[in-house]
C-alpha cells in the first residue's frame, strides 16, 4: 500500500545559536534522539525510536540551504531505511518577536523512490504565535497517483518557570481526494492533530516530552497506513543539541 510520509520543519537558521564560519555565513548542525518519529502526527517508525541529524548554510541576507536525516520503518517489507531531505529558502528576522519563513523541501526515501515528494511552505512567527502552510502538487496516495495536498498548523511558544520551554500546535492534513475509510465505509479527505511539548535544556542538551495525537480513528489509520497504531495518541522523549 502507497503511503504518505511528510516532515514537518520550523526552521529558523539565522535565530539560532550557530558556527560563524565567515562574516556572511554560517552553519547550524542539530542533532536528535527520540522514542519515536512522529510527523503530522503519525509515527515514521512504528511507534520506534529515531535518530536524526540536519545541518543548515546559511547566509546574512536570509537566504539558506540544508539537509536532514532520519531512519524510518514503513512496514511491509518495504526496503527503505531513512529519508533524507533536502531544503532551501529565505528566512526575514523583522524584529526580535516576528519573523518570516519560506522555503522549498524535497523530501526523499532511498530505495523507494515512489514515496519522494517536494512542498513548498510559509511560516509566520510573531511574539510567540505560528502560522505555518505546507502545500504539495505531488503528494503519493492510495492509488498510486499524486495529487494536492495542504498541512496548516497553528501553535504557540513560550516560557514557563523554571526555565521550562512550552510549544502548542493544532494542524490539519488536507488532501485533495479521499484517502482514510471508517469501518461503515465512509471516507474523508483530511484529519486533525496536535501536540504539547515540554522543554528544558539540561547538561549543555536539550530534553524535551510530547503529547501527540491525531482525530484518526483505528480504521481511518489502517485503510491508508496499514496499521492501526501508529496515528493514536502516544507520549514521545527526546533530547536533542544544537549548534
Amino acid at each position: 500500500m502507497r503511503r504518505i510520509t511528510l516532515l514537518a520543519l520550523t526552521l529558523a537558521p539565522l535565530a539560532c545559536q550557530a558556527v560563524q564560519l565567515t562574516d556572511d555565513f554560517a552553519l547550524m548542525v542539530d542533532l536528535n534522539l527520540a522514542s519515536d518519529y512522529r510527523t503530522r502526527g503519525i509515527s515514521q517508525t512504528q511507534n520506534d525510536p529515531a535518530a536524526q541529524a540536519g545541518a543548515t548554510l546559511a547566509h546574512s541576507s536570509g537566504l539558506y540551504a540544508g539537509a536532514w536525516t532520519s531512519n524510518v520503518d514503513f512496514g511491509f517489507g518495504l526496503k527503505t531505511r531513512q529519508e533524507v531531505d533536502y531544503y532551501a529558502g529565505w528566512y526575514w528576522q523583522a524584529t526580535d518577536a516576528v519573523s518570516l519563513d519560506l522555503g522549498y523541501i524535497k523530501y526523499t526515501y532511498p530505495r523507494e523512490s515512489q514515496f519522494n515528494m517536494s512542498e513548498a511552505y510559509a511560516l509566520l512567527n510573531a511574539y510567540g504565535f505560528k502560522l505555518g502552510a505546507y502545500y504539495s502538487n505531488d503528494a503519493s496516495t492510495l492509488f498510486g497517483e499524486d495529487q494536492d495536498s495542504l498541512y496548516s498548523y497553528v501553535g504557540y511558544e513560550t516560557r514557563l518557570p523554571l526555565e521550562v520551554g512550552l510549544e502548542l500546535r493544532y494542524g490539519r492534513m488536507d488532501f485533495k481526494d479521499p484517502m482514510f475509510w471508517s469501518h461503515s465505509g465512509e471516507s474523508t479527505d483530511d484529519y486533525r492533530e496536535w501536540e504539547a511539548k515540554l522543554t528544558r535544556d539540561f547538561v549543555g542538551v536539550t530534553w524535551g516530552l510530547s503529547y501527540v495525537d491525531t482525530n484518526l480513528s483505528e480504521s481511518e489509520c489502517a485503510s491508508n497506513y496499514g496499521f492501526t497504531d501508529v496515528c493514536t495518541a502516544t507520549w514521545v522523549a527526546s533530547v536533542s543539541k544544537s549548534f
